[in-house]
């Protein structure tokens, strides 16, 4: 395996372009805050989190009403790998479930499954409370329900680092204009997908908000409010991926296996389509000449999504005619229709 990693990381090209969409880690782990490690606890948190991780998959609230789902949510344990505590702050039941029985039941459920690479959104959030106006930054121990909001939605979230020039760009007045024009060029250093705005106020003893978001030419907005500061982040998070879903998931459709041929890879590109492919059952074949040949069992169009998400190009063909396989008899046997070629640009 180290032979292999090796020559892997010299025969490689060396020079690599960034993607903007992000492949989501531990997109199969959730963690659940608990008050204590009894099993009734520990139960209540195991069946939370197949709940959750399900519309993290979906990016459908309401998929674990399907009845189709019904006996897998009755036990959890059966799709777990392993789970453990975590002492916090807050303490939590950190809980891995195994992505391949997750698929196949979700899949013979009919409900789609959104791939580990998610668009990127910048959230410029400006919080009113009694104590004055503050827009959230990268760093701050205000952005923490943010995070564990977005690691539970399996979003991937950035705040700006709220330095002077940012907070005099992300005040009220432009937040609640609804033009984006004002951030976007503050923006273009955190390379995201989609631009949100959130204006948040604390009223009484609750909050509420107006937000809106742009990813491309779309634009969506909404409102939500909260018990308390939580309640009104996870809303909104919730609601943001919930709508992202309807852009970037693909409906279920018969699993099929497949050959796929991407060109131009290095061993950090390398590193970013394993993860990518992982959840998928992506089989890696061969890696030769800055070529990577894998083979799956999956929707082809759930996977062409993914990968278009990830800024791969579609080829009708190789780039390169003297990069052949070195067991031109597997390659053979592969009909065309069932080869995907890719490279990136």
């Amino acid at each position: 395996m180290r032979r292999f990693a090796l020559s892997l990381m010299l025969c490689l090209p060396l020079l690599s372009q960034p993607v903007t969409a992000e492949v989501v880690e531990g997109l199969y782990q959730v963690r659940e805050p608990v008050s204590s490690q009894s099993p009734a606890d520990r139960d209540a948190a195991l069946a939370k989190a197949l709940q959750d991780l399900v519309i993290r998959l979906t990016g459908d609230p309401q998929a674990t009403q399907k009845p189709a789902l019904a006996e897998m949510l009755k036990d959890p344990q059966q799709l777990i790998t392993q789970y453990g505590y975590d002492a916090g702050p807050p303490a939590g039941l950190v809980i891995n479930f195994d992505p391949a029985s997750i698929n196949r039941t979700l899949t013979q459920a009919g409900l789609p499954i959104w791939g580990a690479n998610r668009p990127v959104v910048l959230a410029w959030w400006l919080n009113d409370s009694e104590t004055g106006s503050t827009l959230i930054g990268d760093g701050q121990a205000a952005a923490e329900p943010l995070r564990r909001a977005a690691r539970n939605s399996g979003l991937p979230l950035r705040l700006p680092l709220a330095d002077l020039s940012e907070q005099l760009v992300g005040t009220a007045e432009t937040i609640d204009a609804g033009k984006p024009d004002a951030l976007r060029e503050a923006s273009e250093r955190y390379n995201a997908d989609a631009l949100l705005t959130v204006h948040a106020k604390q009223v009484g003893n609750g909050w509420q908000a107006q937000w809106r978001m742009w990813t491309g030419t779309a634009t969506e907005q909404g409102s939500a409010q909260g018990a308390d500061n939580d309640a009104l982040v996870s809303a909104i998070l919730q609601d943001i991926t919930t709508r992202l879903a309807r852009q970037y998931v693909v409906k279920p459709g018969a699993a099929q296996a497949l050959t796929l041929v991407v060109d131009g890879a290095n061993f950090e590109r390398y590193a970013q389509l394993q993860k990518l492919l992982e959840p998928m059952g992506g089989r890696l074949l061969r890696a030769e000449n800055g070529q990577l040949r894998y083979q799956l069992n999956v929707n082809p169009a759930q996977l062409q999504a993914q990968l278009g998400l990830a800024n791969l190009e579609q080829t009708s063909a190789p780039l390169n005619a003297d990069t052949a396989p070195t067991q031109p008899q597997a390659a053979a046997v592969e009909p065309a229709q069932n080869v995907l070629y890719y490279r990136w640009p």
